[in-house]
C-alpha cells in the first residue's frame, strides 16, 4: 500500500484572491450601512456647493469615495512609468504612494475644519493624558485611529527606512503634533489635546502592523531602482557584450 501524498498547500494567488474578496465584501457592507448619511450630502456635492458638502463629515467621506477611481488611474500611470523605466515592484510602490495621499488628506481636512467660532473663541489645550479619551466616544476614537492609518499602512511599504513600528509610531505622533499645533495657532475653535496625539499615533502603528507582510520585504530588499541588466551570451550582459571600452563585440548566434 502506497501512502498518499499530503494535499498541496493552497497557492498564494488563491489566498490573496480570497482575502481581497473578503475585504471588498467588508467594504461593500460598510458602505451599505452608511449609505443613508452619505447620500444626504450627494446633491450638494454633485452641484459643487461648498456648504453642506466639503464642510461636513458625510460630504468629505462621499467625495473621498468618489475620487477612488481617479486615484487608481494615477497609481496605474505611475506604475506604467516605473515599469517602462525598469523599476520594480512598480504596482506596490505606486499604490503605496497614492494610498498615503488619498487616505490621509481627507482626514487632515476634517481635523483642520474650523468649529463654530474660529478666530473668536480662545485657543484651548488639554495636556492631561487620558482625560479627553473618556469623552471622545466610540466614533471619536475610531476617527482618531483612522487619521494617520493610511500613512502608517503605506509608508513602510514605500520607504524601507520607515519599516519599523517604533518609527511609524514616532511619525504618527509627530504628524499629529503638527496638526494639533495648527489647530492652536490658527484658533480653529478646536481643542488641541494630547489624547488626540496618542490615539493618532496608535492608529498609525496598528495600520503598520497590518501591512507588515509587505513592508518587511521592502525593508530587507529595496528594489526601487533600475532592474539589473539581462544576461547575454557567455554570461555577459547585453551592455557589456558590446561595450565601447572593449573595442569588440561578441557575435550573435547567427554570425
Amino acid at each position: 500500500m502506497t501512502s498518499s501524498a499530503p494535499p498541496p498547500a493552497p497557492p498564494r494567488r488563491t489566498r490573496r484572491a480570497v482575502l481581497t474578496g473578503l475585504a471588498l465584501l467588508g467594504l461593500a457592507g460598510a458602505l451599505y450601512v452608511v449609505r443613508g448619511p452619505l447620500m444626504m450630502s450627494a446633491p450638494r456635492c454633485m452641484a459643487g456647493r461648498w456648504h453642506g458638502c466639503f464642510d461636513t463629515f458625510n460630504g468629505v467621506v462621499l467625495m473621498t469615495l468618489v475620487a477612488v477611481p481617479l486615484s487608481l488611474l494615477v497609481a496605474g500611470a505611475l506604475a506604467l512609468r516605473r515599469r517602462a523605466a525598469g523599476r520594480a515592484p512598480a504596482w506596490r510602490l505606486s499604490l503605496a504612494e497614492v494610498g498615503m495621499v488619498h487616505g490621509t488628506v481627507p482626514f487632515l481636512w476634517l481635523t483642520l475644519m474650523p468649529g463654530a467660532a474660529p478666530g473668536i473663541a480662545p485657543a484651548r489645550v488639554s495636556l492631561v493624558p487620558l482625560r479627553d479619551l473618556v469623552t471622545m466616544g466610540t466614533l471619536g476614537i475610531v476617527g482618531n485611529l483612522l487619521v494617520f492609518a493610511s500613512l502608517g499602512f503605506f509608508a513602510p511599504v514605500r520607504f524601507a527606512a520607515l519599516a519599523s513600528v517604533p518609527r511609524i509610531l514616532a511619525l504618527g505622533a509627530g504628524c499629529s503634533v503638527l496638526v494639533e499645533g495648527a489647530q492652536y495657532v490658527f484658533r480653529l475653535d478646536r481643542v488641541s489635546s494630547v489624547d488626540d496625539v496618542l490615539v493618532n499615533a496608535t492608529g498609525a502603528a496598528l495600520a503598520a502592523l497590518a501591512s507588515r507582510h509587505w513592508w518587511r520585504t521592502a525593508a530587507e530588499a529595496p528594489t526601487d531602482g533600475p532592474a539589473p541588466p539581462r544576461p547575454g551570451i557567455g554570461g555577459l550582459s547585453h551592455e557589456s557584450a558590446a561595450s565601447p571600452a572593449s573595442g569588440t563585440s561578441v557575435p550573435g548566434p547567427g554570425a
